[in-house]
């Protein structure tokens, strides 16, 4: 069944539970981690909060690209040495949209409680979708293949602060970054006021999670240069879990979301990371 976003997601699904604990099933023509919500009173920026959203149907989309050129093209294109974007090659790639999946399992006599049931479902299982989403994001940006490494030796905010730099080289604004959570407080919080200056000079974003690496950073003007590709469909459903997703057996429901990620402009991100670490990753 299709729904608008009136009724919490949890709440449908409860519904639906009810009525056929074995064969629940609720779609969603929208993507049901717009309606995470438990986190509203203490907001958190996550990926999808600093990528524009395109909406596509199907199963991808073709975009148009501007990469980063190499050293013989970059020399042959006339005023490449002050704007270096005039360098940047122009092209075509392809973005496949893919599901996205989180798992809970059901307490036991929790199913007694339809009102219990969906705020479970809308706090955990929606918490959950959340967190997925944030990695796929988070893995499907740092694993694009022309985004620069950009090493630093010791101290990790001039790494950042040259990031920013490097992007206003090519006629960017250098708005967000993904940043780990030990980064951001032990190293970020608390420095003259940083991030203070960075809001304030570039409306800087910060979205912090466990799926970069420590001493790492990705610096970028990621609005303008990705878009999260949405399909603008949801499931929640009950189901089999594949094997390992829990140590116990139980009830179990899967709630899933397609998205894909369109990297427009590579060449306007920067992976901040150490310089001992550099020799792992081949330069973008």
């Amino acid at each position: 069944m299709s729904t608008a976003i009136k009724q919490s997601p949890g709440r449908l699904f409860a519904q639906a539970f009810a009525d056929d604990p074995e064969r629940a099933e609720v779609t969603f023509d929208y993507t049901i981690t717009e309606a995470h919500e438990p986190t509203k009173d203490r907001p958190r920026l996550t990926v999808r909060n600093l990528l524009r959203v395109i909406p596509v149907e199907g199963d991808g989309a073709r975009f148009w690209t501007e990469s980063p050129p190499s050293d013989e093209e970059r020399q042959a294109v006339r005023d490449s040495g002050v704007r270096r974007e005039a360098a940047f090659r122009f092209g075509m790639a392809e973005a496949k949209v893919q599901p996205i999946r989180a798992w809970v399992q059901i307490p036991d006599g929790l199913t007694d409680d339809l009102d219990a049931l969906a705020t479970f479902l809308d706090y955990r299982l929606l918490v959950r979708l959340a967190t997925a989403e944030n990695l796929a994001l988070t893995t499907a940006l740092l694993g694009h293949p022309e985004i620069a490494r950009l090493p630093y030796d010791t101290d990790y905010v001039a790494g950042v602060l040259a990031a920013c730099d490097e992007v206003e080289q090519s006629g960017a604004t250098p708005h967000a970054m993904i940043v780990n959570p030990h980064d951001y407080y032990h190293r970020l919080v608390g420095r003259s006021g940083l991030l203070a200056e960075l809001a304030a000079g570039n409306g800087m974003k910060v979205s912090r999670n466990r799926w970069i690496g420590q001493g790492d950073a990705l610096v970028g003007d990621i609005s303008v240069a990705a878009r999260l590709l949405d399909a603008r469909r949801s499931v929640i459903r009950a189901a089999e879990p594949p094997p390992g997703t829990f140590a116990r057996p139980g009830v179990a429901v899967c709630a899933e979301v397609y998205e894909g990620v369109a990297v427009h402009l590579p060449g306007l991100f920067y992976l901040v990371t150490p310089a001992e670490r550099n020799s792992i990753f081949p330069a973008g």
